[in-house]
């Protein structure tokens, strides 16, 4: 698989993992914490990153490999937030004033567009399954999976084709 593809993979599952969060809040009314749409915000930074890597790509090779590496640290960065959310976050009965809290309300993204990143429950009433499976823990698998996929398109050799 060529990097430009890896990247554009990479991005289509963020938007798919996004919008599945949407449809899970504005269908099943299932309402997101503040851990829940500071993924959503890390899914949506890696999807960007993939996409000027691959823009960005046609001019110099070596960007894509600079895209996958940000777009690793951004997983990282995911799965820390995913694993918060499930193992620390979730057992407390408010999120108010943990880290995602404060970083969304002061980026003023949960005012400026609630649909996507309003917070509208705490962190324990936020604990919602699917298939069984805690959100938070399909959110930590698709970030690992992310960050595997970020490496190997790093890792590539910056070709033409590539």
């Amino acid at each position: 698989m060529t990097t430009n593809r890896i990247l554009h993979v990479m991005a289509v599952l963020c938007v798919a993992a996004v919008a599945v969060a949407l449809v899970s809040q504005h269908v099943f009314d299932m309402r997101p914490c503040a851990w829940c749409v500071l993924q959503r915000l890390v899914f949506l930074a890696i999807a960007a990153v993939c996409w000027l890597g691959v823009l960005a790509g046609r001019v110099a090779p070596g960007l894509r490999r600079f895209a996958g590496l940000l777009a690793a640290l951004l997983g990282a960065g995911g799965m820390v937030a995913a694993w918060y959310q499930y193992s620390v976050a979730a057992q407390r009965f408010s999120c108010d004033m943990t880290f995602a809290d404060r970083f969304m309300v002061a980026s003023g993204l949960d005012a400026g567009v609630p649909w996507l990143f309003g917070i509208f429950a705490s962190c324990l009433d936020a604990r919602v399954e699917l298939l069984g499976v805690e959100y938070a823990l399909w959110g930590m698998g698709l970030f690992a999976l992310l960050t595997v996929m970020a490496l190997m398109a790093a890792a590539r050799r910056s070709g033409r084709r590539r």
